[in-house]
């Protein structure tokens, strides 16, 4: 695993290298990414935000409601793997789609070419998570 991840970082810093000679860059794309990018986050917070709203208001309907003790615990347990697992698949769908458009950025013009090889590298992100989920389960 850590010559799967030095590999990685060693190629990614030899794309950075040479891309760091290019003078071509559009600013409006980058800033349709930037915004693309903020609103995700923007939309992802609240998401989490609401669902810990909705946790603490089912935690004090149970407690009110006076549920034994062997259902409550079964209807509140969470797994402690469930953080990290939830690490690994952002950054398996974030590296998945900087591949993706990093690809794209060298298969200039943009075109229908440019969402099918999005959608490949976004499924191989999602296919490599699949295979780190069924290893780490086998342990």
């Amino acid at each position: 695993m850590k010559k799967i991840i030095t590999t990685v970082i060693a190629t990614l810093v030899i794309v950075a290298a040479n891309a760091q000679g290019d003078s071509e860059f559009d600013r409006n794309v980058f800033e349709a990414c930037a915004v693309i990018f903020v609103m995700l986050a923007i939309m992802v917070f609240i998401l989490a935000v609401i669902k810990k709203i909705m946790d603490y208001r089912l935690k004090n309907k149970i407690v009110d409601k006076g549920i034994s003790e062997n259902i409550a615990s079964s209807i509140l347990q969470t797994t402690p793997h469930e953080g990290i697992n939830a690490n690994i698949k952002w950054f398996a769908i974030l590296a998945g789609i900087g591949a993706g458009l990093m690809l794209v950025n060298y298969t200039q013009p943009l075109g229908f070419h440019s969402v099918a090889i999005m959608a490949f590298s976004i499924s191989l992100s999602f296919l490599g998570y699949y295979f780190f989920i069924r290893q780490s389960g086998k342990q």
